[in-house]
Order: structure tokens, then C-alpha cells, then sequence
């Protein structure tokens, strides 16, 4: 399989951004589309309490696999600055630290994820006729976490020498996987939500060990060698600085769902329901903002590495410009066309109309949120992860908060539930920016 890499700092940005990012939306889509077929299959053909069973769950798991998965940008910058500075030792030390910390974080979220979070579940408020579908999802979900958190590690250090295609290619192969086993355990065996969980986990354990298989195959300083895995403090610290506070402004994000969730809880099943499906829609359109805030991440982690400030800027610019054009085209086409596509999770009609209002609401002002990850993507490249982070927590977190304790509590609606979402990125869009002009001035001007 070719081993496609881009050069991050010599020649035009546009082409290779494009190449960077676009294999990267994909694979995080692919990805999602583990979830997505769960969803699929158990609303076609299990019904909308299994719909909502497996939909109740996905806040949650995003909140506690958040911290661990923005430990892994730590590392991608970590080691895109040692690439920038030629420094192919620490590269490698960092490549194996790496790993230690994806294998270590692994352990950790299995028990996190067997022992605490069913009880979680229930202090959410999850409706009584799901709580028993939606901890079985859970707990067998959560035995796939050590190869969720390895693949994200190994993709990280894919990415960090540009190399996004062969996650791709993996995830690829694994989503048609995923998609036979679901189809095979929920309709010939009757599995319901632990068909399509157990379905999951497979899919996650053969992602992970391909891409293993190619760091053990790899040029150095990629390459891993077993002798080799042991810890670097130094190392280890610098990826805690810039990972800790990107994983904690994911979690932020996710507890604010998870705070939401609570309240749609208290709604009853359908709009449970009809979040779920309108989520892996949404999804998608986060995947490509994302993958170009990914992009920042690594091609300024290089540049700025080489002290190459004047493309650092180019690099930030050329990134929000691509991840608009991108963002905004998949939000239109996905609102146009969104009855007909939320029509592939369900048949329940008030559940279709419910989802369709969430779409509009949401992906009408992505753009917004667009703009918060890219420029959180660009200050932490620079390693300043703290600053979006902070932001973060204010706007994102204190907004929601503020909004479902006052706002949802005199109106408890569902329409003036996900009204939270646009007013939260508008409040918090306004700090990220101003905070990106400042960290610009005083570090590449």
C-alpha cells in the first residue's frame, strides 16, 4: 500500500491541505458510520426504543473518551514540531510514547466504562423503557475502548508526517465489516442493540491492529519497535500540555451534550429518537471542519517548528477557507434533502419531523462552529492549546448551562432545547476569534 506523504512546509497549501484534510473528513465519516449503521439497522429492524437505547449513549461516550482522544492531538503536534526541527530521535521517542500513553488510556476507559458509566446513565434521566438496552450497548461497547484509543493514536502519528490516506483505506475495509455483522447478528440472530455493538467492537480491534501493522512497518522515525516502548517524561509532559486542554475543550463540548441529553431525557423517547438520527447527519458536517482544523494542527506544528512564521499564517487562512466552502456546501445539500435522509434511521413519522427541525436549526449556522475549530486547530499547532480551551468551557459549557436551567426550564420544549446550540457557538465564536489576533501578533508577526 502506498505510503503517500506531504511535504507541510515548502510549495503551495491549497493542494495539500486538500489532500490532508479530505481523506481525513472521510475516515472520521467512515468512522461515524460504525454508529450510523448501529442506529440503521436497530431503527429498521429493532425498533424506536432501540433506536433510542443505542442514540442515549453517544453524548456519554463522547464525554469520556474526549480527554483521552485530545491526548493524542498533543501528541501529532509534538511530533510535527520534532519533524520540523529535523529532529528524527525525539520523533521517534515520541512515536513510542505515544503508543505507551494510547495502551495505558485504553485500560483505563474499560472500567471507567463498565463500572461508572451505567450509573451515569441513570443520573441522566435515561428513559426507563431503554436504561436496560441502552447499558447493555454500553458495556459491550466500552471492551473495544484500548483499540478505539490505539487507532486514534496511530492515525494521529499517521497524520503527523501527512499520511492520512491509509486510515482511510482501513476504516474503509472496516466500515463494510461493521456493516455485514450488523446486518447478520440483528436480523438472522435477533441480537437487537448487542448485535450492532458487538459489531462495532470487531470492526474497532481490526482498524487498530492494521494500522499497527504498518507502524511496525514503517520508516523511521515512524516505525515502532516493541523493544523500544517505554515512556519518555519529557516527552510525555509536552503532550499533556497541549493535549490535556484540547481533550478538555472536547469534553466540554460533550458534557454540554451530555447536559442536554439530560434534558431531552426528560422529553420522552421520541425526541430521544429523533436526536439520534438527526446526530449522524450532523455528524458529518463536524467531520469536515474538523479535518481541516486537523490540518492546522499538523502542517502549523511543522511550519512553526521550522520557525517558518509568514506560512504559518498562510497555512491558518488557507484552512478556514477551505473548511467554509466545504462545510457550508454539505450543510446545504443536507437541509435540502433532509426528510428523505432521516428516512434511512426511521419510519416514525413524528420522530422524521422532529429530526428535520434539529438539522435546520443546527447545520444552518455550522459555519460558526467552523470557525471555533479551525482557529482552536491553529492555536494548538502553535502549542498555545490552553487558550481555546478556556474559551471553550465559558461559552460553550457556561452558555448551556445557563440555557437549560432557565431558558428550557420555562419553556421545556424541544424546538427551544436545541435553540442552545446556534446562541452557544455565536457567544463563544466572538472569544475564540478575538483570541486568535492576539496569539497571532505576539507569536508570527
Amino acid at each position: 500500500m502506498a505510503k503517500k506523504e506531504i511535504d507541510m512546509r515548502h510549495g503551495p497549501l491549497v493542494g495539500k491541505i486538500l489532500w490532508f484534510a479530505l481523506p481525513l473528513a472521510f475516515s472520521s465519516i467512515l468512522q461515524q458510520l460504525f454508529n450510523a449503521c448501529d442506529v440503521a439497522v436497530v431503527g429498521q429492524f429493532a425498533g424506536s426504543e432501540a433506536l433510542a437505547a443505542v442514540g442515549a449513549n453517544g453524548s456519554l461516550i463522547n464525554l469520556i473518551i474526549n480527554l483521552f482522544v485530545g491526548l493524542s492531538v498533543g501528541a501529532n503536534v509534538v511530533i510535527s514540531t520534532y519533524i520540523g526541527k529535523e529532529d528524527q530521535k525525539r520523533a521517534s521517542k515520541a512515536v513510542h510514547t505515544a503508543i505507551i500513553l494510547a495502551l495505558i488510556s485504553g485500560v483505563i476507559l474499560v472500567f471507567i466504562g463498565e463500572v461508572i458509566a451505567p450509573e451515569i446513565l441513570k443520573l441522566m434521566d435515561t428513559p426507563a423503557e431503554i436504561l436496560n438496552l441502552a447499558t447493555l450497548y454500553l458495556k459491550i461497547y466500552f471492551l473495544g475502548m484500548p483499540f478505539i484509543i490505539l487507532y486514534n493514536y496511530e492515525a494521529s502519528i499517521l497524520r503527523s508526517k501527512g499520511d492520512t490516506t491509509r486510515p482511510l483505506i482501513v476504516l474503509a475495509i472496516a466500515g463494510v465489516l461493521n456493516i455485514i455483522l450488523n446486518l447478520i447478528l440483528v436480523i438472522c440472530f435477533h441480537m437487537s442493540v448487542a448485535g450492532v455493538a458487538i459489531g462495532t467492537l470487531v470492526s474497532n480491534v481490526v482498524s487498530s491492529l492494521a494500522l499497527l501493522w504498518f507502524l511496525l512497518h514503517e520508516e523511521e522515525p515512524f516505525r515502532l519497535h516493541i523493544s523500544q516502548l517505554k515512556p519518555d517524561g519529557r516527552i510525555v509532559r509536552k503532550i499533556f500540555a497541549i493535549g490535556i486542554p484540547s481533550g478538555i475543550q472536547g469534553m466540554v463540548f460533550s458534557f454540554s451534550n451530555v447536559m442536554i441529553q439530560a434534558a431531552m431525557n426528560t422529553l420522552g423517547t421520541t425526541p430521544v429518537a429523533a436526536t439520534t438520527a438527526a446526530l449522524n447527519l450532523e455528524y458529518a458536517s463536524f467531520f469536515i471542519l474538523n479535518a481541516f482544523s486537523q490540518a492546522a494542527v499538523s502542517f502549523i506544528g511543522q511550519n512553526y517548528g521550522a520557525g517558518l512564521k509568514e506560512r504559518c499564517i498562510k497555512v491558518a487562512r488557507t484552512c478556514w477557507s477551505l473548511a467554509l466552502i466545504f462545510t457550508v456546501a454539505y450543510s446545504f445539500l443536507v437541509v435540502i434533502f433532509a426528510p428523505q435522509l432521516t428516512r434511512l434511521f426511521t419510519t416514525d413519522a413524528r420522530v422524521i419531523e422532529l429530526a428535520v427541525l434539529r438539522i435546520k436549526v443546527i447545520l444552518s449556522v455550522s459555519f460558526i462552529n467552523m470557525t471555533i475549530e479551525v482557529l482552536s486547530g491553529v492555536m494548538r499547532g502553535l502549542g498555545k492549546s490552553m487558550i481555546p480551551a478556556l474559551i471553550a468551557v465559558v461559552g460553550i459549557c457556561g452558555t448551556r448551562l445557563v440555557w437549560i436551567y432557565t431558558a428550557f426550564r420555562a419553556m421545556p420544549t424541544y424546538r427551544m432545547l436545541i435553540n442552545v446550540y446556534p446562541i452557544s457557538w455565536i457567544i463563544t465564536v466572538a472569544g475564540i476569534i478575538t483570541a486568535y489576533f492576539i496569539v497571532r501578533k505576539k507569536y508570527l508577526d
